[in-house]
């Protein structure tokens, strides 16, 4: 799903889109496209997942490293393998349990020593700072206040907590906002998928367009959002009532994994394809499985972000057609349980917990 590209942006040649993976997010691209034509030494993208900040970021490093490129040949070959972040001179570096640590921050500083292969630049690019170990900042910070000469440091975060004022101080900022719905469906509907189904998804993925485009392949996706809906006249008051409707909205979430298992059972058959071939040294495995693993996790917070919204939905409409303290307490409610799922909460308690909340007294 790629917006139109900025007005007078000089990076495109009718050949290389450097944007092709982000939706919308104009002036951000615009910035980035500037930029790269006398990079400085770091970068923050600023944005949530889904925001297009790391196809931005990948799009940006491919600028960087084919600009001195003076074959169409070869540049167009640099920003392609720079956009599937598999240029030599282009390092990914993500956290590989819930936080970047001291290991992955010196994973970091050597990425940066090291020589370009190809070119007179490299470009680090690191994903979720905003999670970062105690330990890990000092390391990070110095390596981005004192940069080797040939390194250019783009940093992605959704947030910019107090631990790491200070590293993003050291960063030119560009923010990503989220997604509009209009964007998306316009990105969905561009790339083949039918309009209602695209209207959806867009509808469902709160801005995330790595969301809507999963979304998009999704045939439950209807169905989960009835399932919701039905959720507040349900909800009788007795425990037995609860525990169905949260058996309910999980086999649903299970469901909702279908697409994306499919998706990672074909990069791990790719994977067991190249050790075949290759041997297994270096093959990346461990750090494939444990980002599997990272997007089964967020898929799963997302699906309860989806139900909850649909559920907010239901109430604010209650409310819209009469004023009802129960609605009031029950988005407050909801809201709550909202605000649970940043502290990776146990899913089927939270679930619990919050039915238990929206259920009225029983009669008996």
């Amino acid at each position: 799903m790629a917006g139109n590209a900025p007005a007078g942006d000089p990076t495109l040649d009718g050949e290389v889109d450097p944007w092709a993976g982000v939706v919308g997010q104009l002036e951000a691209r615009s910035r980035l496209a500037s930029a790269a034509t006398a990079p400085v030494h770091a970068y923050l993208l600023l944005g949530s997942r889904g925001s297009g900040s790391f196809p931005a970021a990948l799009g940006f490093a491919g600028l960087v490293l084919s600009g001195a490129e003076v074959d169409d040949v070869a540049r167009r070959r640099t920003m392609t393998l720079a956009a599937d972040g598999k240029h030599p001179d282009v390092v990914v570096v993500e956290a590989e349990g819930a936080a970047l640590r001291v290991s992955e921050a010196e994973e970091i500083i050597r990425a940066g020593l090291r020589t370009p292969v190809e070119g007179r630049r490299k470009v680090i690019v690191v994903r979720g700072v905003e999670a970062i170990e105690e330990a890990a900042i000092g390391k990070l910070l110095k390596v981005v206040e004192e940069p080797p000469p040939s390194a250019v440091f783009v940093l992605l975060a959704e947030e910019v907590p107090p631990e790491i004022v200070t590293i993003a101080s050291r960063c030119v900022t560009i923010e990503f906002g989220p997604v509009s719905a209009s964007d998306l469906e316009v990105g969905l509907v561009s790339e083949g998928v039918d309009p209602e189904r695209a209207a959806m998804a867009a509808g469902a993925a709160g801005g995330d367009a790595e969301r809507a485009r999963l979304l998009a392949t999704d045939d439950a996706l209807a169905d989960r959002a009835e399932l919701w809906r039905r959720i507040p006249s349900e909800l009788d008051g007795h425990g037995h009532t609860v525990a169905e409707a949260v058996d309910r909205v999980r086999d649903g979430m299970d469901g909702a994994q279908g697409p994306l298992e499919a998706r990672q059972k074909a990069e791990l058959d790719q994977l067991e394809a190249r050790v075949e071939q290759l041997g297994e040294r270096g093959s990346g495995r461990a750090d494939l499985v444990a980002r599997h693993k990272r997007e089964v996790r967020r898929l799963r917070s997302d699906e309860l972000r989806f139900g909850l919204a649909t559920l907010s939905r239901v109430y604010r409409d209650r409310l819209i057609e009469a004023e009802s303290d129960g609605a009031r307490d029950a988005l407050s409610a909801i809201h709550a349980a909202a605000e649970r799922l940043n502290r990776n909460p146990n899913e089927a308690l939270l679930l619990q917990d919050l039915f238990l909340r929206l259920s009225p007294k029983p009669l008996d």
